[in-house]
């Protein structure tokens, strides 16, 4: 080989001979089968399609739509509120009452109860209907008592209550039979309690029935509807002489009018009763008692718009003069606040003026 052909094939072997075929990438084989899959005009890699234009007719409408209802709720706002339910009565219900709550519940829109929505306004709108409103705790072995006989006695102790404050024969005067029928009869200061309280005469404020019963007068006041508003809870630990003692801690809401008047115009009045009552279930073995009954420890009570004057045996709603009633700083008390104990507002004379209804 001569010199001018080794020089050429060594350049060549560098620079690679014109015309030989080249090896294409990895790169440009994908490109190319992908060419071959698809179908039509292929895309370039920075074309844009412009989107398509909307049309703002919906959102015209619909700021149109926010800006009258906002306008309605300005000018009327108490009647918005009613159309939902008049303050909380459409809104969910509390859960029941396991312990004592920290503090009042908050307030509510000032709307006047009606015949149609007598808890209108009032917190109570969520509260639980009669009985329901009752929590009986899960039942242990107590004192003299097996599991299934404190059941059987916090059941009875609530069905006390139901008598006492609930029943509607009750409520409008009669004699509270079936209360009775659930006290041990052998109690004589209960039972002494008991004739004098319900006695034709006039009562004094140690035998004022209403310390246990819920009673309006027929004559001067009517229920509103057929629902009592009620929260509350039953407790209970081993007493004396190992008895079960139960504790009853209830508020009762009960909305009402004048006698006879059922116009649109009516008048309506929330009564509001805590009350505060500890029953014992006594062992036979130990203190003399009748089987099924309970004995009295203690009962007190905290109420507004029930009446102020002397004791006569009934709740008198104050129709008519709801805004006279006392305001002395001093005997003012929210009856929808239970995180206090019952009866730790003074009330001795007059009236006590509630704060809310």
């Amino acid at each position: 080989m001569s010199d001018e052909e080794w020089e050429r094939f060594l350049r060549e072997s560098v620079t690679g001979a014109s015309g030989a075929p080249v090896e294409p990438s990895a790169r440009a084989r994908e490109v190319e089968r992908r060419l071959r899959e698809r179908s039509g005009q292929p895309e370039g890699w920075r074309t844009y399609t412009p989107a398509r234009p909307r049309s703002r007719t919906g959102w015209y409408v619909a700021g149109l739509v926010v800006a009258v209802s906002l306008l309605v709720v300005g000018l009327f706002p108490q009647q918005v509120v009613g159309w939902f339910g008049g303050g909380g009565q459409d809104g969910a219900p509390l859960a029941a009452e396991s312990e004592r709550p920290r503090e009042a519940p908050g307030a509510e829109p000032d709307l006047r109860p009606t015949l149609a929505e007598p808890f209108r306004g009032s917190p109570a709108a969520r509260w639980a209907d009669g009985a329901a409103g009752i929590r009986v705790p899960p039942a242990r072995a107590t004192g003299w008592m097996d599991a299934a006989q404190v059941e059987r006695a916090l059941r009875r102790s609530r069905d006390f209550l139901v008598a006492a404050s609930l029943d509607s024969r009750v409520l409008r005067g009669e004699r509270p039979t079936k209360a009775i029928a659930l006290l041990n009869p052998h109690q004589k200061d209960v039972q002494d309690y008991l004739r004098a309280a319900l006695s034709p005469t006039a009562p004094t404020a140690e035998n004022d029935p209403l310390l246990l019963f819920s009673r309006f007068r027929p004559g001067q006041a009517q229920l509103v509807g057929d629902v009592v508003k009620t929260r509350g809870r039953l407790t209970y630990r081993e007493g004396k002489r190992g008895a079960v003692e139960v504790t009853a801690d209830v508020t009762f809401v009960y909305p009402v009018a004048p006698a006879g008047d059922s116009g649109r115009d009516t008048e309506v009045i929330r009564t509001i009763v805590r009350r505060e009552v500890v029953m014992s279930w006594d062992d036979p073995a130990e203190i003399v008692t009748e089987p099924g009954t309970l004995s009295l420890v203690s009962y007190v009570l905290d109420m507004t718009n029930g009446g102020c004057s002397a004791p006569t045996g009934y709740f008198v709603p104050p129709f008519g003069t709801a805004d006279e009633q006392n305001t002395d700083e001093g005997r003012r008390l929210d009856p929808y606040d239970r995180s206090e104990p019952v009866g730790t507002t003074g009330t001795g004379d007059g009236c006590v003026t509630a704060t809310r209804s």
